[in-house]
């Protein structure tokens, strides 16, 4: 039953991801989020069995059929990704599942709609080294209401204590400090913007947790693309957006608390 559960959730995340894709292309850009999908390339209109999420792009292998442009890895990983969303948050909250359907179906949209937005901003400030600030925006005010709505991540409306709005501040602050004292050189302000988001949906102590998490894996990655990739060296950039939302997702998942906090 669960594993059936599971698979229903994650082809749903992967049909939500094939959107994502078409938001993350065509923002800022003159192009609308509806219409018809294009090749990038010849412009060619995609017939239906070409836009089958995930299993297309391996049927094609990862081809254009028309004009036989290699077609980006970001589609299948961005399906992929949000798949992984849609049923891991399932996993997380099954037990409301099976007891509330109206508790379940709040407290899953609302964590789904926030990491799928996450998603977005990871992707996009790791193909453009920005974050716009109309998504900041957004996802700040969706987490900024969760805390209305949500306590410990159950669905328990109430008003927000001050160490609970307090927390994204203090998770921000170390963020705006570094991007204030070098200009802009060791990291975006962005990633400031998001921080405190994160810090309003997760909590302090978990956030902390995933921040953690997010430098551990930004190192691990930055080694390794020095090392493999002629295209990398020290000097650089490297977008952090996408650790810090790894490093949230997983926080979030797993409870992580490396830190004995009480927020």
């Amino acid at each position: 039953m669960i594993l059936t559960l599971l698979f229903i959730f994650f082809t749903f995340g992967l049909i939500i991801g094939s959107f994502l894709n078409v938001v993350i292309l065509r923002y800022h850009t003159e192009r609308s989020f509806g219409g018809r999908s294009a090749c990038m390339s010849c412009q060619n209109k995609l017939c239906w069995y070409e836009l089958i999420p995930l299993f297309s792009f391996f049927a094609l292998q990862g081809r254009c059929r028309n004009c036989q442009t290699k077609i980006s890895w970001q589609y299948p990983l961005v399906e992929c990704l949000s798949g992984i969303i849609f049923a891991g948050i399932f996993w997380k909250f099954q037990n409301i599942f099976f007891f509330s359907t109206y508790e379940f179906s709040i407290t899953y949209a609302y964590y789904v709609a926030a990491f799928s937005l996450l998603l977005v901003i990871a992707v996009y400030d790791w193909k453009h080294k920005i974050i716009p600030d109309t998504l900041a925006f957004v996802f700040g005010l969706l987490a900024f209401l969760g805390m209305f709505l949500f306590l410990n991540h159950n669905f328990y409306p109430h008003l927000p204590s001050i160490g609970e709005i307090m927390s994204g501040m203090v998770i921000a602050l170390p963020f705006a400090l570094i991007w204030f004292l070098s200009k802009g050189a060791w990291m975006g302000l962005g990633d400031a913007k998001i921080a405190l988001g994160l810090g309003w949906l997760l909590g302090l102590a978990s956030m902390l947790s995933g921040t953690v998490v997010a430098f551990w894996f930004g190192a691990i990655i930055g080694l390794l693309l020095i090392w493999l990739s002629p295209r990398y060296s020290m000097r650089s950039e490297i977008p952090f957006a996408p650790f810090l939302v790894l490093g949230a997702f997983l926080a979030f998942m797993l409870e992580l608390h490396f830190f004995p906090l009480n927020f």
